[in-house]
């Protein structure tokens, strides 16, 4: 199982690194390449949405089966769209519905693999801690391998892409071997409809709207203000700014993974984990804007360290928050609702790059800072421990 998500995620973040060397080739418009993250998160939020409720009503294998085929296709379409705008946006788009797919039902199955009676001896929080770290290698290791084939081997539009499509063939099949571990509502009577399906009962949870959703777009806002944001400022300062922009992706993500080994030991199931996880999106924020005005190299290695250790503790508190007030019923699909507040923060260059005419970047990151501690106030406020049970 997490094989196939870590493809998936791979083929996901590839392109983040690309980024640097479409700007670099010029053939198309800062705007329009900044745009593709913002459009890769809609696949993305369709994946997600979609994926939920279905894993939820036919199961997880079905929903997810589909996800690396897809993700194949997308770096494709990538591949063969070097200089064809119509040809990437579809890729992107496709590759987004593909990580959104693997997020909720694999990310559910994974979850449900990590409980009895699959594994009797698992620690409550395991699922939430295997899904996000495999997310996470993904997101980290496809980057980096994007930002080093860029830069100095042949190819630079279309290897990266190749291999992704080649790693994806020898795990797939791994895939078919694992075992279903939902049952579908019909089949113990409580089939509501489609549409009943798609309103999630979860939703209702106090604790989920007042401190997950308002934590969540900072998870890959603050990993794509270092990635994308952040190296974008640096690229004329260097004379390998595509292998410098892996390099970043490497660091954020690694750090993520790195905070999510002790993840369990701020999943307290009160302030902190959330207060954390916000404290660090604030640090890292102020870090970004004074390296927005005063551009070095070393200012990007630093905030890619804190906002890679706001990106992997939010994620993982985010999830494991998730996963406690979720009913058995609608895991996937309020994982999905999660993951897709995550993604809003993937418009955030998109956004960044459309203001940039009118504010300069320091100033919108200080702007950024302020909403940061703003969300600090707000889950020390609303992340208090509650009674077990209470959601």
């Amino acid at each position: 199982m997490a094989p196939s998500m870590f493809v998936v995620a791979w083929g996901g973040n590839q392109f983040t690194s690309m980024i640097v060397f479409y700007r670099g080739e010029g053939e198309f418009a800062d705007l329009f390449v900044d745009s593709m993250l913002a459009l890769y998160a809609v696949g993305v939020g369709v994946g997600l949405l979609g994926a939920g409720t279905l894993a939820d009503r036919w199961g997880r294998r079905a929903v997810m089966l589909p996800a690396p085929v897809l993700a194949m296709i997308g770096s494709f379409l990538i591949a063969a769209g070097e200089h064809r705008e119509a040809l990437l946006a579809s890729g992107r788009l496709i590759a987004g519905a593909a990580l959104g797919i693997a997020m909720t039902a694999g990310g559910s199955w994974l979850k449900e693999l990590s409980m009895p009676p699959y594994e009797p001896n698992a620690w409550a929080s395991a699922g939430a801690k295997r899904a996000s770290m495999t997310l996470t290698m993904g997101l980290a290791l496809g980057p980096v391998t994007a930002g080093l084939l860029a830069q100095w081997a042949i190819y630079p539009g279309q290897l990266i892409y190749a291999v992704h499509i080649a790693l994806t063939l020898v795990v797939y099949p791994l895939l078919f071997s694992v075992p279903e571990t939902h049952r579908r509502r019909a089949e113990v009577g409580r089939s509501r409809g489609l549409f009943g399906d798609i309103a999630v009962p979860s939703l209702r949870s106090r604790r989920f709207l007042t401190v997950v959703v308002p934590m969540a777009p900072w998870v890959f806002g603050c990993s794509f203000t270092a990635q994308t944001i952040i190296t974008s400022r640096l690229q004329g300062n260097m004379e390998h700014p595509v292998a410098y922009t892996g390099l970043i992706s490497l660091i954020t993500m690694g750090c993520g993974f790195a905070i999510q080994q002790v993840g369990p030991r701020f999943d307290t199931g009160g302030r902190r984990g959330p207060v954390s996880a916000m404290t660090l999106a604030a640090l890292g924020m102020l870090i970004a804007a004074i390296t927005a005005a005063r551009p070095t190299v070393g200012g990007g290695i630093i905030c890619a360290v804190v906002l890679g250790l706001a990106y992997g503790l939010g994620m993982f508190i985010g999830l494991a928050e998730t996963q406690r007030v979720a009913l058995p019923e609608d895991l996937a699909g309020l994982t999905g609702i999660f993951y897709c507040c995550t993604y809003v923060g993937m418009v955030f260059p998109a956004v960044l790059t459309f203001l940039g005419d009118t504010f300069t970047y320091p100033q919108m990151l200080t702007f950024g800072l302020a909403m940061a501690v703003a969300g600090v106030a707000l889950a020390l406020r609303a992340a208090r421990r509650r009674p077990l049970g209470h959601r």
